[in-house]
């Protein structure tokens, strides 16, 4: 595990609250420079709000940063996110060229950097950025388990409103 690793996710972790804090999908992501260590993007899953599919927190950090910087090869960066990027996100990872991807938590139902595909590690493809997974792994994954329970339990109340409505 590289010295900053646990640094960079806590501040991905921030993102997620953010997201938590707005009722989205709580995941955080956040890219770094690789020589100066500095937050070059930062971005939270957005998709609710802005009804839109794409708006995941990887693809937000990677868009601003493409602006920021002003290419669309981020090559020189290290991206941070909080759980395990999707198949769009990998994608858009490997076609970024970002050089190393750090996740916390797995993601068994739409995972696509080891739990349900290797995008990122495909041989057939022109880049695979090094992948590092674990870091803060059971903070990344708490943070999810808590909003899809607080969910669930607000669905069950509201359901239950509604038929006493109707009695």
């Amino acid at each position: 595990m590289y010295k900053d690793d646990i640094y960079y996710m806590q501040e991905a972790l921030k993102e997620a609250q953010a997201a938590y804090d707005l009722e989205e999908v709580p995941i955080g992501a956040v890219l770094v420079d690789n020589v100066t260590g500095e937050i070059v993007t930062r971005g939270h899953n957005m998709r609710e709000i802005w009804h839109d599919a794409t708006a995941h927190a990887e693809l937000i950090a990677i868009q601003n940063a493409c602006k920021d910087l002003g290419r669309w090869r981020l090559s020189g960066l290290t991206l941070y996110v909080t759980i395990e990027p999707c198949p769009m996100c990998a994608g858009a990872i490997v076609n970024s060229r970002v050089d190393r991807v750090v996740y916390g938590s797995t993601d068994s139902r739409a995972g696509a950097c080891e739990s349900v595909f290797n995008i990122p590690g495909n041989e057939r493809l022109n880049h695979r950025p090094e992948i590092t997974a674990g870091v803060l792994q059971n903070e990344c994954a708490g943070i999810m388990k808590r909003f899809f329970k607080e969910r669930r339990e607000k669905k069950k109340r509201e359901k239950q409103q509604a038929k006493e409505a109707e009695a």
